[in-house]
């Protein structure tokens, strides 16, 4: 059952102009928080002419949960999504990375929206795959009993976090602080919803997509991300010499850039 979200905390800078009318909303990955948004992207977009908020789904940052953590759905947080933009003066652009990619996937088939982007998202057919991919890349750490109620255990892990999340030429400073930052994730929405449960509709969604991956990611294949652009009808942009934390790694600004590109061209 879904509950009702509260608004949740959210970071906001800039300020919409006719250029860019439509007010953009970032929604971060497992593990993460508004602040990987904060880091580079939110002041880019704010810069050109944007008003970008970032959302911390419950649970996050200081966003406020009303059961367990384990037992919050990709529901609740496509709901926390609807929360966060039914305050905004118009229907936002919807950005998601990784699972935050998903809930915008789920996000867009029950809502309207101007546009989406999916940044190294998790594909609409679920997580098995990519969970098979990172155990089997990181075996030596993957058979911890204790990460399935605390899967940080395992994605926290400073070998396996560099692995998953960034390229091998990211400076180990930047892992190491962003590894720092991490904090746990649902068992239900990873275990359960996202690998069988409530997998997205790409059928449903008709609002325009931009589906972004990264060439050196180490939790979804260059195929899947392909595979997700299909699935919505469209191409896939590649960024080479990237991890899957795009908008953390050294080459963030050339992501960024294109994204803004894409909405411009769409009067967004």
């Amino acid at each position: 059952m879904t509950e009702v979200a509260e608004i949740p905390e959210v970071i906001s800078r800039g300020s919409s102009t006719d250029r860019h009318p439509a007010p953009l909303l970032f929604v971060h990955g497992a593990f993460h928080g508004a602040w990987c948004w904060d880091e580079y992207f939110l002041n880019f977009f704010a810069d050109n002419g944007y008003r970008a908020v970032a959302l911390n789904l419950r649970g996050h940052g200081a966003s406020r949960l009303t059961r367990p953590l384990n037992r919050c759905t990709v529901a609740d947080y496509v709901a926390d999504v609807r929360a966060v933009a039914d305050t905004l003066p118009r229907p936002p652009v919807v950005l998601g990375h990784s699972m935050g990619g998903f809930v915008v996937q789920k996000y867009l088939a029950a809502h309207d929206a101007p546009a989406g982007v999916l940044v190294a998202s998790a594909p609409p057919r679920g997580l098995l795959p990519a969970m098979v991919r990172v155990a089997l890349r990181n075996a030596r750490h993957s058979g911890r009993p204790a990460a399935l109620r605390r899967p940080l255990l395992f994605f926290g892990h400073p070998a396996v976090a560099r692995a998953t999340f960034y390229s091998p030429g990211t400076a180990e400073e930047r892992v190491t602080r962003y590894t720092g930052m991490l904090q746990d994730e649902s068992t239900r929405v990873l275990y359960r919803d996202l690998l069988y449960a409530e997998l997205a509709d790409p059928e449903r969604v008709t609002a325009p997509l931009l589906v972004l991956g990264a060439d050196q990611d180490g939790f979804f294949s260059r195929r899947q991300v392909r595979a997700t652009a299909r699935a919505y009808r469209t191409e896939a942009r590649l960024f080479p010499a990237m991890g899957h934390n795009m908008m953390l790694e050294s080459g963030w600004r050339a992501v960024a850039e294109h994204i803004d590109a894409w909405l411009t061209s769409r009067g967004l």
